[in-house]
Formats: structure tokens, C-alpha cells, sequence
């Protein structure tokens, strides 16, 4: 049933892009290595996303948007922000770096934490997924990908609006309320945000429980000049998530677990701009609180983290063909846990990024940053990038190496508790991961208005770290465990090799009569082999095959858009809670809206999974089947 619906979409999808008159549309400025320079210069595979599309989409959460994005696999195990992970290019989701105006804040908790980003949506003003390493830009953990957010606020370019006053209610099944609030404005050379966003459901049905969520984040942001050529940017969010967190990571029958995690983060800019050079210092401060209950009668879990960064860098633009960023980073992060203990580590790293425009129509841009960890002392970590563009065509080509140490949970995870009578168990002897990865491709723009991308890519990986089924025998530490016990233990494997294609379209059309037309689709095809006979869960958890797509079509007052995708995986079957993860799945999502009051006032109806697909991306963790809801966006 899933390909016919694919075979309709297929269809529909080309004969809205026939019909679409021809139109020129720019390239689009990224700042992908710090230096903001046209997407077909970085000789990466980049797709960027406008903040101002969220509220035209069937989502409600960050995370859920960036499930429709080309190439990045969201495996959520709870709807609405409750909790996914972000997969790119079949890397595990601590491979995956989110970045918010240049600050890191994936928790050295969890990676499962990533997705816990604390904007309202229409702070953002785009987003850029830059696929495959770059750790020689960002630093460690940036080896499958990274998702770089860039904020209204924390922008390059200036909002000119004097006020701007939003907001969102939206009502329907599982006794659904999602909710926004924003206000934005303009005092002189000062701008301002206050804004709230709420997704609360009393949930839907579960193993002898309900789905239930309780979301929210609550933003203040300023940013203003407070000397000649100075500007002062302050941002504190608080965020928190309450959520059913039934067998979201254990396939036990006992497993009716609850979860709460509760986080505050500040982060303080200075930013001094001049003609030819750009001087940034920030810094952040992020405290996590995370509470886990596996079942009523057990005591609950309690983790504290607290993370400090600081960093500056210097932009330079050399002359018209040559640029140069160097910078110094700094963080600290540390857990207080009845579950794995009092921890700390320190990081610190510092980089160079020269671009160049060596002949008309090549670009090179070269990295290299020298890391230092606590734990694994120091690393170099380089990254070479060429584009050549002639006409509407460029071919480009990427290498660089990546490293991400293990986090506490993997370290850690049931080593100081008395008792461990199954799950995972951490391993304090973990090594770092460590890459080499290599792609290639080319762009084409069709009139400048449609882009096809198509690249392949090859990752060698060695000491990736994954969760294995061990015997007690075998157990490096057996102080609290049982003879007879089911554990998995996180284990550096020796070496896996993932390789695979890319296909993504983009297509951005503005036509007459008020009719515009935004489509974004993508294709993956992926393997991963490793030289380890022993099964490992994240390793052949991610796709094989992963086709997603975000289409707006509006005509007039009306707006629609739809998004779906499908995926291809490995079978996973867990017969004590009878679960399953099937070999594939399809989910289409659509929002029908009608724009009134001078396109100010936006009455709007949505029904997520149309189809009534029964799925998890994750084994155990089921999700929701078909969801209506309605619901009115005001913005003036």
C-alpha cells in the first residue's frame, strides 16, 4: 500500500513543478564555515530552511519539522517534542550537532537530548543542514552532520518590523491543545523577543497506559549596540518535557517508564563589526535537570547537568577572493546522578578556516582545528572542501576527519546503582570515535529556481561506540550485576564503513496572482557493514532507504502543504511486548489553511498520518496513528 501512495505522490509532485512558471531565484547565503559565502562556494551538500515555513507545515515541534527535511532521518520516539533522534547519513544521533547562533547545545547527558532545542519558531530565522563532517568548524561530535540555527536575533541581516505580535491555538483528538505566543520588535538600534510555545495531549492509547505530553519553552532574547560597532546579544530559555516514556529505551514488559527534563540556558554574546572584520566573544550556560521512573514501584532516576562554554573567533576578509576565521573554544560539562555518579571533563580546541577563489570559477576552503579533551587528550582534525562551478553546474568534493567522545550515559549508564538486573551498562574504558570522510557530488540549477543535488559519500569509522548484547561472563565490571542477567554494554566496535547516495531537490517559486510554490524532497540510499559479527541496536537501526519530502502550494487565500516519508530498515521484532519494527513504513501528513484579514488571520486544519500507519521508529516506542486537529494562526 505504501509504494501506491509513493506512485501518487510521485506523480503529483511533478506535475505541480511542470506547471510552475519560470522564475530566477538567487543563491542562498550560508555560513557554514563562519564566513557567509553563496551555498554553491562551500563544495558541501547543504539545505537551508526558512524559520517562516514552520507555521505553514503540519508540525507542531522542531524536531518534527526537521523529519521532512532531504537526507535527515528522525527517529522519534514521542510526538510533539517529546524525544527523537537525529540521524544523518547513518551516523549514531551523537553524531549530530545542533548549534544555536554559534553555541553547542547537544548535553553531555544523552544524545537522546538533542532535539531539546529552546527557541519558539519564529525566533528562527533559517536553518542550515550541513551534511557530513565538520569538526574541523564545530568541533567534536559534528561527524554525521550538523544543524546549525540562526536565530532572528543572532543574524547577519536587519529586521526592520516595529512590532510583530503572533500567536497559535490549536485544538483536537487525545485532547490535544498546542499553543504559541510571540512578541517582536524595534526600539531604535535595540531588538527584542518574548515568546512561549505549549504541545500538551493526554495521549493516545498504549500498553496498559497513554502517550501523554506536557511541552514547553519559554524565550527572552535582546540584542542591541552599546558602544561604536558593538552589540551586546543576550538569550535565556527555559525548556521543559513531560512525557509517557514507555519502552523509549528498554524492551521490557516491566518497562511503563515516565520522564521530565527540565533545562535552563543562557547564552551572552559580544559582537564587534567592522568593513573587513568581524570580532565575536560568547559564552553559555546550561543547567539540565532529567528525572526517569521505569515504573511506579521503582525509585526514580535523578541526572544534573551543567555545561559552561566560552569562545571567540575573528573574521577576516582577506580581499575579494580570501577570507580567514580563527577561533578558541572552551567548555566544561559535568553530571551529579544517583544513577551514574559525579563526573566532570574538560574541552578546549582552537581553529583556522581559510576560504579562497582561486581562479573564477574554483572555491577551496580548508580547515583545521586542534582539539584537546580531558579524556582523550589531543586530537588534529583537518577538512579540505573544493567547489567548481561553470554555468548552471558544480561539481564539489569534501574530506575531513571527525572525533566524538563517549557521554556520560555511555560511560556511566546503571554503574552506581546496587542492583542491575537488565539493560545497559555503561563502560568507563571507552575510546573516542574517530572518522575519515570523504564525499562528492554536483549541483545543477535549472533557470536558477529549481536545485538537484546529488552526491555520494563514504565514512570509515573506528571504536564506534554502540550498545551490544554481552554475556556476564564477559562484563568488564560484574560488582552489581546478576549471573543471569540480559545486558547490553557499550562497546567500542573495531571499524564500520557506511556509504551511500543523495539525491535532493529544492525548489522555491513565486508566481503570479499570488501563488507560490516551496518544495523540498529528498532520497538516501545507505549501508553500513562492520567487521564484528556481534549485532549492535543503532548500527542497523538507521534507514536503508529514506525518502522525505515538505511541499506548500499556495493559491490566493489558500494554503497547502503536505509532508511525508518513507523508509526502508532492518526488521526488529521483540515478542515480550509485542512489538515490532517493520522492514518499511510510509506517513503522510497535510494542513489545509485559509489566509483572511489581509493574510493576517489563518484558520487552519490538520490530520497527521492520514493513512493510519502503525509504526515506531524504534522498537517498543509506538506512535501515534491518524490525528486531526484545527486550529487559528494570527500575525500582524
Amino acid at each position: 500500500m505504501g509504494r501506491v501512495y509513493l506512485l501518487i505522490l510521485i506523480q503529483l509532485t511533478v506535475s505541480i513543478v511542470s506547471f510552475a512558471q519560470q522564475r530566477a531565484l538567487d543563491s542562498v547565503v550560508v555560513s557554514a564555515t563562519f564566513i557567509p559565502q553563496k551555498d554553491y562556494t562551500t563544495g558541501r551538500n547543504i539545505i537551508t530552511l526558512r524559520g517562516a515555513d514552520f507555521n505553514k507545515l503540519p508540525v507542531s515541534s522542531i524536531d518534527e519539522w526537521l523529519r521532512y527535511v532531504p537526507g535527515v532521518e528522525v527517529q522519534q520516539r514521542g510526538p510533539q517534542g517529546a524525544q527523537s533522534d537525529i540521524i544523518i547519513r547513518g551516523g549514531t544521533f551523537q553524531q549530530v550537532l545542533v548549534v544555536i547562533d554559534g553555541i553547542r547545545i547537544n548535553d553531555p547527558l544523552t544524545g537522546h537530548f538533542s532535539t531539546y532545542i529552546p527557541l519558539h519558531p519564529e525566533d528562527i530565522e533559517k536553518i542550515e543542514i550541513i551534511k557530513g563532517a565538520a569538526a574541523a568548524v564545530y568541533g567534536a561530535d559534528a561527524i554525521g552532520g550538523v544543524v546549525n540555527i540562526i536565530t532572528k536575533l543572532g543574524s547577519i541581516q536587519t529586521d526592520s518590523t516595529p512590532l510583530s505580535i503572533s500567536g497559535r491555538l490549536q485544538w483536537g483528538d487525545q485532547s490535544l491543545l498546542n499553543r504559541q505566543f510571540r512578541v517582536a520588535g524595534k526600539i531604535g538600534k535595540r531588538r527584542f523577543s518574548v515568546a512561549e510555545m505549549k504541545n500538551k495531549a493526554a495521549g493516545y492509547p498504549l500498553r496498559g497506559t497513554n502517550g501523554f505530553f506536557d511541552n514547553q519553552t519559554i524565550s527572552v532574547a535582546y540584542a542591541g549596540k552599546i558602544a561604536n560597532n558593538w552589540q551586546l546579544q543576550l538569550r535565556y530559555a527555559k525548556d521543559s518535557r513531560d512525557f509517557n516514556a514507555q519502552n523509549f529505551y528498554t524492551p521490557f514488559l516491566s518497562d511503563t517508564a515516565r520522564e521530565k527534563v527540565v533545562s535552563d540556558w543562557l547564552r551572552v554574546g559580544l559582537v564587534r563589526s567592522g568593513s573587513h572584520t568581524t570580532f565575536t566573544a560568547e559564552g553559555s550556560y546550561k543547567i539540565l535537570r532529567d528525572q526517569f521512573q521505569f515504573n511506579p514501584s521503582g525509585s526514580p532516576n535523578l541526572n544534573t547537568t551543567e555545561m559552561y562554554i566560552a569562545q571567540a573567533k575573528l573574521s577576516h576578509t582577506i580581499n575579494q577572493q580570501n577570507s580567514l576565521v580563527t577561533g578558541i573554544q572552551y567548555f566544561h560539562k559535568k553530571i551529579m546522578s544517583n544513577d551514574r555518579g559525579n563526573h566532570s571533563l574538560a574541552h578546549a580546541g582552537g581553529y583556522v578556516i581559510l576560504s579562497h577563489q582561486l581562479m573564477p570559477r574554483l572555491h577551496i576552503n580548508e580547515s583545521v582545528r586542534l582539539d584537546w579533551d580531558e579524556s582523550y587528550g589531543w586530537q588534529l582534525l583537518p577538512q579540505f572542501n573544493a567547489a567548481y562551478s561553470r554555468g548552471s553546474f558544480t561539481g564539489r568534493a569534501s574530506v575531513g576527519k571527525g572525533i566524538r567522545d563517549a557521554d556520560f550515559t555511555e560511560r556511566y549508564n546503571n554503574y552506581n546503582k546496587v542492583l542491575v538486573t537488565a539493560g545497559n551498562i555503561g563502560n568507563p574504558q571507552l575510546q573516542p570515535e574517530k572518522s575519515w570522510n570523504y564525499e562528492a557530488g554536483f549541483d545543477y540549477r535549472v533557470l536558477r529556481q529549481l536545485k538537484m543535488s546529488f552526491t555520494a559519500f563514504f565514512r570509515n569509522q573506528q571504536n564506534l561506540i554502540d550498545w551490544t548484547p554481552t554475556p556476564f561472563s564477559q562484563m568488564p565490571r560484574t560488582t552489581n550485576l546478576l549471573p543471569n542477567g540480559n545486558y547490553a554494554l557499550a562497546t567500542n566496535l573495531w571499524e564500520v564503513t557506511t556509504k551511500g547516495l543523495e539525491l535532493d531537490f529544492q525548489y522555491i517559486k513565486k508566481m503570479r496572482n499570488n501563488r507560490q510554490l516551496t518544495l523540498l524532497s529528498g532520497l538516501v540510499w545507505m549501508e553500513s557493514l562492520s567487521n564484528q559479527q556481534t549485532p549492535s541496536f543503532y548500527l542497523s537501526s538507521h534507514a536503508r532507504f529514506l525518502w522525505n519530502t515538505q511541499l506548500i502550494w499556495r493559491v490566493g487565500a489558500f494554503e497547502i502543504a503536505v509532508t511525508f516519508v518513507y523508509k526502508e530498515r532492518n526488521a526488529q521484532q521483540a515478542n515480550a511486548i509485542k512489538a515490532a519494527i517493520t522492514p518499511s513504513y510510509f506517513l503522510l501528513n497535510s494542513r489545509i489553511a485559509f489566509n483572511t484579514f489581509h493574510q493576517k488571520l489563518s484558520l487552519q486544519l490538520d490530520c497527521t498520518n492520514i493513512t493510519n500507519t502503525q509504526y515506531s521508529d524504534l522498537l517498543g516506542a509506538a506512535m501515534p496513528g491518524r490525528w486531526a486537529s484545527a486550529g487559528l494562526y494570527l500575525k500582524f
